[in-house]
């Protein structure tokens, strides 16, 4: 039997991950629109984006904003939603803000205030996610628990980037249940924010879950999904 081409076999990890997601609203009782995947295409090809594409996926989510460039210029002929989902560094924040629908890695009032700053000058709205931290881990970025307030108290003075929820990278866990409270603390810290003011429409999304541990994060609230080995196989891969 022929071996499935890797159109066929990205379009079958999607399908899968479709399904996937699709259980996991219906045990949380949520309804199918309640969450939508980002798939993470770092380190593959834009032969790969375009395989998704075809499969009816529209939003894409990148690491590194150099490689990141090279595939949005590649793909520029097809309406792509492009997601920053790595660390942004300060320098290049200009290029992200002009680039990116959404950027899910702010972690001060700093970056905001550039990232914003960025978006006046280039005429675009980027959607603004705040990273947080909740592990503590050295070789992870993400703001604080008690950094998170005056972050959106100062998106309430961003002129054109518009702040709309949190993500979250959680330490890798080989039980995807031990992630579990991970994705509550979050869904709770969301809620403890709006307790404290943060308007809803900040508040929108919650960015959890990956390839191994998306259900669980579905089932404690999340509305983005960040899933790469699942759609396009291991890192590099085809």
């Amino acid at each position: 039997m022929e071996a499935p081409s890797r159109r066929d076999a990205i379009a079958a990890g999607l399908a899968a991950v479709r399904q996937r997601l699709a259980l996991a609203l219906e045990r949380a009782g949520r309804p199918p629109s309640a969450a939508r995947l980002v798939a993470i295409s770092k380190t593959h090809p834009a032969t790969d984006v375009r395989a998704a594409f075809e499969a009816g996926q529209t939003e894409f989510g990148e690491n590194r904003v150099q490689e990141a460039l090279e595939k949005i210029g590649e793909t520029a002929d097809i309406p792509i939603r492009w997601h920053l989902v790595g660390h942004l560094q300060s320098n290049k924040a200009k290029r992200a803000a002009a680039s990116f629908a959404c950027i899910q890695s702010i972690d001060s009032v700093d970056l905001l205030h550039r990232v914003d700053a960025a978006a006046a000058e280039a005429g675009c709205r980027p959607e603004l996610l705040v990273q947080v931290d909740l592990a503590g881990e050295p070789t992870k970025h993400g703001a604080p628990v008690d950094a998170c307030l005056s972050i959106f108290e100062a998106a309430a003075t961003c002129r054109e980037a518009r702040v709309g929820g949190l993500m979250l990278l959680p330490p890798f866990m080989e039980d995807p249940e031990e992630a579990r409270p991970y994705f509550r603390r979050l869904r709770v810290l969301r809620d403890e924010l709006a307790g404290r003011g943060v308007p809803s429409g900040m508040l929108l999304e919650l960015s959890m879950g990956m390839s191994h541990d998306f259900e669980v994060a579905v089932e404690e609230g999340a509305t983005l999904i960040r899933v790469g080995t699942a759609i396009f196989g291991e890192r590099g891969q085809g």
